[in-house]
Formats: structure tokens, C-alpha cells, sequence
């Protein structure tokens, strides 16, 4: 476990670690230290509230919380805590995880959780490290590089595809 981490990343079951996984990787890119937990709101509602209820006290900024199924989680963990939560809808096998977002995007008036794309945990990182951000000048720079070079990327693969046009870049593609 990461010491004094400021991110906790969570999820309703270990079959949810490999979407998550984004998550933690965007926050260990940018140096962020973080917590990453299994707790289930169905089968560890105990352990869920203590650690939502405990997230603050231990020093945590931000939690991303992602689930399948019922996606519970999120919103069971906003219900107890004010730090901010970011939902992740996992897909699931049964409706592809859009009941997963349906549950977490239809929050009731006041008790919010952000909300990022099915499947979308690299964004959740990035939506916690902007909100890190807010009070952290280093980190609101090395966002700002990021953003420089995911521009520099689409504009050099524009550039590319304008010269070989787009059959050939298809091809040199596959």
C-alpha cells in the first residue's frame, strides 16, 4: 500500500482490476501516490463504510470508484463521504455496462458522483489528477505537457495521413 496516498482507487470485485488498471496507471505516470482496494458494497458493506467514512481522516483527496452489474459502489461510497467521487461504469456480460452507468449516473439531487465512459478508468485518473490540480501547481503542469503532447500526436498523425493518404496509412496501420 502506496504511503500517504491521496487517491483511493476502488472497485466491487477483482474482475473489475483489469478496467481499473488504467486508473492506477495514470495516477503512477504522474506520480500520484494511491491506495488500490476491493470493497463491495453487497458483500463488504462494512468494510466499505469504514473505509468511506475513514477516506478523509487518512489523508485521501479523491476516490474513483468503478463497478459492474448493479454498480452500487460509487454511490453507495459518495453517500459517505464529501470528497469528491469519480464513477467508472465496467462493462458487464449481461448489458455490455450500461447498467453499470445507468446506476452511477443517476444519482439522486445531492449526493453527486462524476461520471466517466464505460470502461474509461484513464480518464477517471486524469479527472482526479485535474482535481488534485486545483491546489497543486506542479501537477496542473505536468497536465498541461500532457495535453501538448496528446496534441502533438494527432497533429503529427494528421500530418502522416494528409502525405500517404488513407489507404496507405490504413495499411501501414495493420
Amino acid at each position: 500500500m502506496a504511503r500517504d496516498p491521496r487517491v483511493g482507487v476502488l472497485m466491487g470485485s477483482d474482475s473489475d482490476l483489469p478496467c481499473m488498471q488504467a486508473a492506477v496507471d495514470v495516477l503512477e505516470e504522474f506520480g500520484v501516490t494511491h491506495e488500490v482496494r476491493v470493497l463491495s458494497a453487497h458483500r463488504t458493506p462494512k468494510a466499505m463504510v469504514s473505509y468511506s467514512e475513514s477516506a478523509r481522516g487518512r489523508g485521501l483527496q479523491v476516490l474513483i470508484a468503478g463497478a459492474g452489474g448493479a454498480a452500487h459502489l460509487p454511490g453507495m461510497v459518495a453517500s459517505l463521504t464529501t470528497l469528491p467521487v469519480i464513477g467508472v461504469p465496467v462493462a458487464s456480460k449481461a448489458l455490455n455496462g450500461l447498467d453499470s452507468l445507468y446506476s452511477i449516473v443517476q444519482m439522486p439531487a445531492g449526493i453527486p458522483v462524476a461520471t466517466v465512459a464505460i470502461g474509461n478508468a484513464c480518464n477517471a485518473g486524469l479527472l482526479a489528477l485535474q482535481i488534485l490540480a486545483l491546489q497543486d501547481q506542479a501537477l496542473a503542469e505536468a497536465l498541461q505537457t500532457h495535453r501538448r503532447e496528446l496534441q502533438t500526436n494527432v497533429e503529427a498523425k494528421d500530418l502522416r495521413l494528409q502525405q500517404l493518404g488513407s489507404s496507405t496509412y490504413l495499411a501501414e496501420r495493420n
